[in-house]
């Protein structure tokens, strides 16, 4: 296993950036960093337990900007080779968390060691599943807590995953080890029993990392591809949300790759920073035909006799008893042998008004979904508008660390995007960075843009289809300077 030199410097630290003005919080959140430094090369890896450093949560859109003004004032630092990752967990942090990142640099900076390190992989395919789901009539929808399921009978296949952890492993000169960075794709947002303030999955499987090696090691864990990805059991109504149980499930599994992983000495730190324009989309067109499907489906819906109080109970009579829902099966036959319908004719009638109640509720269900993502759309094409601009300028970095290779973006890749670039590689251990330096909402693949107000990846999201060929040109071409 390549690995890097003896010369190869690394710090580590975290500072706490949980919200305690927020409510009770069941578990920290931190801002974690570790500072790399080989000869003149410099690389810096901030993980923030935070939904995002832009745009959506609580962190402002300059906090990227003044982090990095601020490391290079006080430590000289090169703004092109910081790297802050949010780990997409719904979390609150604190107000100072800006400052509390600065803090957390310049302790990794001031404590850097000699290091050796490792690279590798792990497995993890019981904790996560995709939440997009291919329906029978050739859309797709999308598992949320914002609205309800499509009916199971419509539901065709469902998207890929990711099972792959990535391990960068960096060891000190006595052989205990100083730091652990994995990359894994799943949305941490189960919650907790107790809905308090939470790092989620991904909090808990560094902790569990952190809890079975050397005292003082610090786990950073680096969301991948997932944003199409969600825990298993999302929307169980059966069981409390438990993120802990998935999330020693990630870590115990991290550790069990990180077994196989030796750190040596050799190898190569190297950093690419790159900007990229990328197509605005016009919405106009989807906005406007999502609009007539609503009517359509408001005009469909249809009167009935019954409201929720009479419907369901006959509901559950009808179910549970088919061939005579309205009394003992005797008096069906009685009736019959008298020559009357009576019960018959109820039935018939009942079995009708919970025909079209039923379709009313799907009805309803697909009224909802539409809101929604129809709320995205037009989001994103006032922003789109206001812009004056048909591109947006996004960043991307590529780093390598002895066979460790990352590249990152901005967006919430889908799972299969990260597939196509591990696939095309040239390196054996690539890994992919979501949600990192900045925030452009979701990035889904063209072919799921296609789908345009259908699940939330496709509606709540900014880019023309051609982005995906565009980035996937520009990540091979990193690839191979790396």
């Amino acid at each position: 296993m390549e690995a890097i030199s003896r010369n190869l410097l690394a710090g580590v630290a975290k500072v706490v950036i949980t919200d305690l003005e927020a409510g009770p919080a069941n578990d920290p959140l931190y801002v974690k960093a570790l500072v790399l430094r080989s000869g003149d090369e410099i690389a810096v890896i901030v993980t923030v337990d935070a939904v995002a450093i832009a745009e959506i949560g609580s962190i402002r859109n300059d906090f990227l900007a003044n982090v990095r003004s601020q490391l290079n004032r006080e430590l000289n630092l090169d703004p092109a080779r910081i790297l802050i990752n949010a780990s997409h967990c719904h979390g609150k942090v604190c107000a100072d968390v800006e400052q509390r990142t600065v803090q957390a640099v310049v302790e990794a900076w001031q404590n850097m060691v000699s290091v050796s390190v490792g690279a590798g992989t792990g497995c993890e395919d019981r904790i996560m599943e995709n939440r997009r789901l291919v329906l029978k009539n050739g859309r797709e929808a999308d598992v949320r807590h914002a609205y309800s399921l499509s009916p199971d009978e419509e539901v065709a296949s469902v998207g890929p995953v990711d099972s792959e952890i990535g391990i960068l492993r960096l060891d000190r000169e006595d052989g205990e080890t100083l730091a652990i960075v994995f990359n894994f794709a799943c949305h941490p947002i189960l919650e907790v029993p107790s809905r308090e303030n939470t790092a989620d999955i991904s909090g808990f499987a560094s902790r569990v990392i952190e809890d079975n090696l050397s005292d003082d090691t610090i786990a950073l864990f680096l969301q991948g591809c997932g944003g199409d990805v969600n825990p298993i059991l999302y929307k169980d109504v059966n069981n409390p949300r438990d993120a802990e149980i998935l999330g020693n499930m990630l870590g115990l599994s991290t550790l069990q790759g990180l077994k196989r992983i030796r750190s040596s000495e050799g190898g190569e730190l190297k950093v690419i920073r790159e900007t990229i324009e990328l197509p605005r989309a016009d919405l106009a067109g989807r906005i406007e035909s999502l609009q007539a499907e609503q009517m359509q489906l408001l005009q469909a819906l249809k009167g009935t006799s019954l409201n929720l109080k009479t419907f369901i109970p006959l509901y559950v009579k009808y179910n549970l008893s088919r061939d005579f829902p309205s009394y003992y099966s005797h008096r069906y036959l009685h009736e019959e042998m008298m020559g009357r319908d009576g019960l018959k004719k109820l039935d018939a009638e009942n079995r009708a008004n919970m025909d079209r109640y039923i379709e009313n509720i799907y009805a309803m269900e697909k009224l909802t979904r539409i809101q929604i993502n129809l709320n995205l759309l037009k989001k994103h094409q006032a922003r789109n508008v206001a812009a004056g601009e048909s591109t947006i300028e996004v960043e991307m970095m590529g780093l390598r660390v002895g066979e460790f290779v990352l590249v990152t973006f901005p967006g919430e890749l889908s799972v299969e995007i990260g597939l196509n670039i591990k696939k095309k590689s040239p390196h054996k251990f690539t890994f992919v960075a979501g949600v990192t330096n900045g925030y452009i909402y979701y990035t889904p693949t063209a072919e799921q843009l296609k789908n345009r107000g259908g699940a939330q990846e496709d509606s709540d999201c900014m880019l023309a289809p051609e982005w995906q060929m565009i980035f996937e040109d520009k990540v091979g071409k990193i690839l191979a300077l790396l």
